[in-house]
């Protein structure tokens, strides 16, 4: 299997990003890495190799980035109000660097991207699909953690109403709703240990106001807030939707 590693400096994030391609073809993934995670984080948690069969068969080429945002949030850098900065600026990285790259390497312009992520990655997922909806086609969220606000423990401020879809999703209106509409949200989550399955369907109610497709999927008790849980998804949901 090809793996690609790259990485710039970015002057959004004011930081060095790492930037991790597997395969050759297919739909372009971008998984976000959890928390505070690496761009080969979902390598040594074996997604990659869950994801082997389709990576083989050309069916997808998967993309990860450093979790800039979320290594500020949850090392607690700065001041909350940094690192609600640094969550928009994250976002707009990805969108105004990172997505021209993947395309570069994909050798079109105008490929739709799936968006996924487990946990804070599932956050990050969505916010870039329901910001950027023009980039991505779909979003598989995992497990998602949605509400961050008990995590800043401060007043949002305009970055954070930019960069939050619970904050900027109910405001969301014109074209940008128009695209939004078009495109679907995959929100997965077991109910075992550490998950929170009233999260997705918080999101998903809030997504169903605003006509944005999406569906909510329970996994079930045995299934925890852990990679045991999201190396069966992503898979099945790849399958499914690439």
């Amino acid at each position: 299997m090809t793996k690609l590693r790259t990485g710039w400096y970015s002057q959004r994030v004011r930081a060095d990003v790492g930037v991790v391609r597997w395969g050759e073809m297919g739909t372009p993934v971008l998984l976000f890495p959890t928390a505070g995670g690496d761009a080969e984080e979902i390598e040594r948690f074996h997604v990659i190799d869950a994801l082997g069969p389709l990576l083989e068969a050309g069916r997808v080429k998967i993309f990860s980035c450093d979790s800039v945002a979320g290594q500020s949030l949850f090392t607690e850098e700065g001041t909350p109000q940094h690192r609600m900065w640094i969550q928009n600026q994250f976002e707009q990285f990805v969108y105004h660097e990172l997505v021209p790259a993947i395309r570069e390497d994909c050798q079109s312009q105008d490929i739709g991207i799936i968006t996924a992520g487990s946990s804070i990655g599932a956050f990050n997922a969505l916010a870039v699909l329901a910001r950027y909806p023009d980039a991505f086609t779909h979003a598989v969220c995992l497990s998602g953690t949605y509400n961050l606000d008990r995590f800043l423990r401060a007043e949002a401020t305009e970055d954070w109403h930019f960069s939050s879809p619970l904050h900027f999703l109910p405001k969301l209106e014109g074209e940008l709703l128009e695209t939004l509409r078009s495109r679907f949200v995959l929100l997965a989550s077991g109910e075992g240990e550490a998950e929170d399955i009233e999260e997705s369907w918080r999101m998903a109610e809030l997504l169903g106001a605003k006509g944005v497709p999406n569906r909510v999927d329970s996994w079930g008790a045995e299934w925890h807030h852990d990679w045991v849980t999201w190396r069966k998804m992503f898979p099945q949901y790849l399958d499914e939707l690439a």
